[in-house]
C-alpha cells in the first residue's frame, strides 16, 4: 500500500467519523426540540387526518422530517408569541406581515371591542366603509377604493377591472412575484424556447387559464422590449415592486421606465402591495419609489389582523364597480360599464373597524414611524451580516424597509453547497429552539419590537451558528479568521 492509499484510507475514515458526530448531533438535537414543542407536534400528527393544511407540510426536508410541523400559537402580545406548550418567542413571522404594529395592539383592540359590543351587521352597509376608503385615497393619492375579504381577490378583481377599462385580455406578471392563489395568476416562465408565454405552476389549473399571461424577468430591460412588442395585446403589467424574496431587488429606473411605456401604451399599470403597502411609506411603494400606478391593490397591515382586500385606483378602472359617480336630485345615473364584483363578507364590520383604527393611526403618526422602523430595520441587517462576514457564515441579508431576508446565499467558495443549504435550513430551527419565530430565512420588524429583542435574535444567531459549527454542520473558520479573533480577544 502506497502513501497516496494511506491518506485517501484516512481522509475516508475522518469523512465518516464526522458523518456520524453530525447524525448523532443531529439525533439529538431533533429530540430536544420535539420536547420543548411537544404538542404542536401531537396537533399535527392527531389532526393531519382530517386537516389538509399545506402549511404542515411546508418545506418538508427527509432528515428534518421529525420537526416539520408549524408551532402552534397560544397568545400573543406585543413582539413576543406564546405556543401551546408556554414556549415565549420573539416572533419575526409577525403574521406574515400583517403586525406592523406588534400583536394585539391597544388601539385596534379597542376598535374590535366596540364593534363587537355593537354587533355585527352583514346585509346593511357597514357604518365606516366611506370613511376608511377616504383616508385610504388621501394616504396612496388614489381616486376611489373598494374592498374584499382577501388579497387573492384583490388581484383577481384589479385584473378583471383592467381588462374592462382597456378591452384587451393579455396580461403580464413578472417572475418571483407571488399574487394569490388565482388560477390566472399561478403562472410561471416556460423555459427553453425563449417564449414569454406562462404554463401553469401546478396541477389542476387549467392552461386556457394561463395562456393570456406573459411571465417576464423582472428588472430586466428586455422585458419592456417584449411588453413594447405585445402593447396592443395588454390589458395590464401586474408588478410587486420589492419581492418578498428579493428584498434586495429594488429597481427603481426600472419602474419609470414601465410607468413610462404602459402609460404611452394603454396599459393599465397595477401595483401589488399586498406585502408592502403602508409598511415602506404611509403612501406605499407609489410614493417611495415616485411611481403613479393606475390600481393599487392593499391588505395585510391595513386590515389590523383581520382579514381584508383593498382595490384603490383611478376613477376610470373603478367606476366598473359601481357605474361610476353620480347624485341624487338630477338626472345623472351611473354610466360606466360594469363587471362583476360582489361577496358576502365584503366590508365586514370588524375588518372595517379595525381598518378605520390602522389608516386613522397612519395618518396621525405621518412618515415617521415607518422612517424610525425601517431605519432600526436597516441596522439589525447591518450587525447581522457584519457578523455573518466576520464569522465565514454563507448568509447575506438585505432588506426594503422593515422587510428583510436572505440576499445571497454562497461566500467564500460555497455557493451552491448542498451541505451548506442544508446547515442554513438547520439554522432556523435553532432559532425556533431559541425562541425565535421567523418565516423561512427572513421576516418583519414591527414597531413593537425593542432594541433588545433585537440584541435577543443577534445573540441567538451567533449562538446556533457556533453550536452547528462544533457539530460539523458549518465549516472551520480559516487561519486568517481565527487569527483576527484571537488578536481582538487578546487585546481586549
Amino acid at each position: 500500500m502506497n502513501h497516496t492509499e494511506t491518506s485517501l484510507q484516512k481522509a475516508q475514515t475522518q469523512s465518516n467519523q464526522s458523518e456520524n458526530s453530525c447524525q448523532q448531533y443531529l439525533e439529538s438535537f431533533i429530540a430536544s426540540y420535539n420536547n420543548r414543542t411537544k404538542t404542536s407536534k401531537q396537533l399535527a400528527q392527531t389532526y393531519r387526518p382530517v386537516l389538509a393544511d399545506p402549511r404542515v407540510s411546508e418545506g418538508f426536508n427527509l432528515p428534518f422530517k421529525e420537526m416539520c410541523y408549524p408551532i402552534v400559537g397560544k397568545r400573543s402580545q406585543g413582539s413576543r408569541i406564546w405556543d401551546i406548550d408556554g414556549n415565549e418567542y420573539i416572533d419575526l413571522m409577525m403574521g406574515f406581515g400583517v403586525n406592523l404594529f406588534g400583536h394585539n395592539p391597544p388601539f385596534i383592540k379597542a376598535a374590535l371591542a366596540e364593534q363587537l359590543e355593537q354587533g355585527i351587521q352583514l346585509g346593511p352597509q357597514s357604518e365606516f366603509a366611506g370613511e376608511v376608503a377616504q383616508l385610504i385615497c388621501e394616504l396612496t393619492g388614489m381616486e376611489r377604493v373598494a374592498f374584499s375579504n382577501t388579497g387573492t381577490e384583490a388581484v383577481m378583481t384589479a385584473i378583471r377591472l383592467a381588462r374592462t377599462a382597456t378591452g384587451r385580455n393579455k396580461i403580464a406578471l413578472f417572475s418571483g412575484s407571488y399574487h394569490g392563489h388565482f388560477d390566472g395568476t399561478l403562472v410561471k416562465a416556460q423555459t427553453g424556447d425563449g417564449n414569454p408565454r406562462g404554463v401553469a405552476i401546478a396541477p389542476g389549473i387549467p392552461p386556457n387559464i394561463v395562456e393570456d399571461v406573459l411571465v417576464l424577468d423582472y428588472g430586466n430591460p428586455q422585458s419592456l422590449e417584449i411588453i413594447e412588442a405585445h402593447r396592443q395585446e395588454l390589458a395590464a403589467i401586474l408588478v410587486v415592486p420589492v419581492q418578498t424574496m428579493r428584498p434586495d431587488l429594488q429597481p427603481k429606473m426600472f419602474l419609470h421606465q414601465l410607468r413610462q411605456l404602459t402609460k404611452e401604451s394603454g396599459i393599465t399599470l397595477i401595483f401589488d402591495e399586498m406585502v408592502i403597502g403602508f409598511r415602506i411609506h404611509p403612501g406605499g411603494a407609489q410614493a417611495w419609489f415616485e411611481v403613479e400606478a393606475d390600481i393599487a391593490t392593499y391588505g395585510k397591515i391595513v386590515g389590523g389582523g383581520m382579514p381584508i382586500g383593498v382595490i384603490a385606483g383611478k376613477a376610470l378602472y373603478m367606476d366598473a364597480i359601481d357605474g361610476g359617480m353620480w347624485n341624487y336630485g338630477d338626472a345623472s345615473y351611473p354610466e360606466a360599464k360594469t363587471t362583476f364584483f360582489a361577496g358576502t363578507f365584503c366590508k365586514h364590520p370588524l375588518a372595517i373597524a379595525a381598518s378605520r383604527a390602522v389608516v386613522k393611526h397612519l395618518k396621525t403618526t405621518g412618515p415617521a414611524l415607518q422612517q424610525q422602523l425601517n431605519h432600526r430595520t436597516s441596522q439589525f441587517v447591518a450587525a447581522l451580516n457584519a457578523y455573518f462576514e466576520e464569522d465565514e457564515v454563507p448568509i447575506r441579508m438585505a432588506n426594503f424597509g422593515s422587510l428583510f431576508g436572505p440576499a445571497t446565499l454562497g461566500h467564500s467558495g460555497v455557493a451552491g453547497n448542498s451541505a451548506i443549504s442544508q446547515s442554513i435550513n438547520l439554522l432556523r430551527y435553532h432559532l425556533m429552539y431559541r425562541g425565535v419565530l421567523l418565516l423561512g430565512g427572513g421576516g418583519y420588524l414591527s414597531t413593537a419590537h425593542t432594541n433588545e429583542d433585537i440584541d435577543c435574535i443577534i445573540q441567538a444567531v451567533k449562538d446556533s451558528v457556533a453550536e452547528l459549527r462544533a457539530a460539523g454542520f458549518l465549516p472551520a473558520l480559516s487561519s486568517n479568521s481565527s487569527n483576527a479573533r484571537a488578536k481582538i480577544n487578546h487585546t481586549k
